[in-house]
């Protein structure tokens, strides 16, 4: 029996060569160090992974590679967006087939759909397929905020197990805690956050920064789960730092940047995405210190 989806969650980078193409044994050691610092579970294929530029075919190849490595171990929630209803629907049906169980999806990026739409699309998603879903909230990148009372909606008609919050917004964070009363695990989707969505009611986070400090961030949520707020804040200091240089260009950029001075994989990314400025890897080489240290 797996255990529990809650705790940390790894937004999985995807390595890739030189020419562009997927890197299967790159990846394969990257979830193994993953699994190793204790991370709570796995995202791959979300949009940290560069899936927008990975054909359906490749985040297959992802996934099952994901799937493969963490079975029996933790669990697994594969990424599966669209702005297209029917498109999810289909990959969400090729993912149950290959083995998932659980899966990440956002909200339709770009088309900007309503509320009804939202939850029609998601309605969908698990009617159609039966997967868990785990929502996926963020505005700044799709253009539509899911509201605290759709929420309580999905989650009124079993229609979602879990939120990633990245609204930003911790006032509506803690709405949802409330509106939903521990019937819906609440994760953070920006590492930055994590410490006050916990405070009110959130159970983890999905999270950019434990691509590359995994052991640092489970340590760190374990603090939160029992409660201890004043070591919690303590070890905060050294990771601060790091979640504002993971961001201070478009992610993954930084991430995976940080991945390579560590050694994880190659800075190799798919256009639009670019390697980091060398400012940019300075900082990161800096901010990763405190726990270069500790390896």
């Amino acid at each position: 029996m797996e255990p529990e989806i809650t705790g940390v969650g790894t937004a999985m980078i995807t390595p890739f060569r030189k020419d562009g193409s997927l890197d299967i044994p790159r990846l394969e050691q990257f979830i193994d160090f993953q699994i190793r610092e204790g991370v709570n579970f796995l995202v791959p294929c979300g949009t940290t992974g560069e899936t927008p530029t990975l054909s359906d075919e490749e985040q297959m190849q992802v996934v099952k590679t994901t799937l493969r490595l963490a079975r029996g171990r933790l669990p697994v929630v594969a990424g599966c967006t669209s702005y297209d209803t029917r498109h999810v629907v289909e990959m969400g049906k090729a993912f149950k087939a290959a083995g998932v169980t659980h899966v990440l999806s956002a909200t339709p990026y770009y088309n900007k759909p309503t509320q009804e739409g939202i939850f029609r699309h998601f309605e969908a998603l698990r009617k159609e397929t039966g997967l868990e879903i785990m929502l996926y909230s963020i505005q700044g990148r799709t253009g539509v905020n899911v509201t605290p009372e759709t929420v309580e909606r999905l989650v009124g008609n079993k229609i979602i197990f879990a939120i990633k919050e990245a609204s930003g917004n911790i006032l509506q964070i803690q709405e949802i805690c409330q509106r939903v009363n521990g019937a819906l695990k609440v994760f953070s989707g920006d590492d930055l956050l994590l410490l006050p969505l916990m405070a009110v009611g959130g159970v983890g986070v999905v999270s950019v920064a434990s691509n590359v400090v995994p052991r640092a961030m489970r340590e760190w949520v374990d603090t939160m789960t029992e409660r201890n707020y004043v070591k919690a804040r303590e070890q905060l200091q050294p990771l601060l730092p790091l979640f504002h240089a993971l961001f201070v260009e478009t992610n993954p950029i930084p991430v995976k940047g940080a991945a390579a001075i560590l050694g994880l994989m190659d800075a190799n990314y798919r256009l639009p995405m670019v390697p980091p400025a060398e400012k940019t890897m300075s900082l990161l080489r800096e901010t990763l210190k405190p726990f270069l240290k500790k390896n």
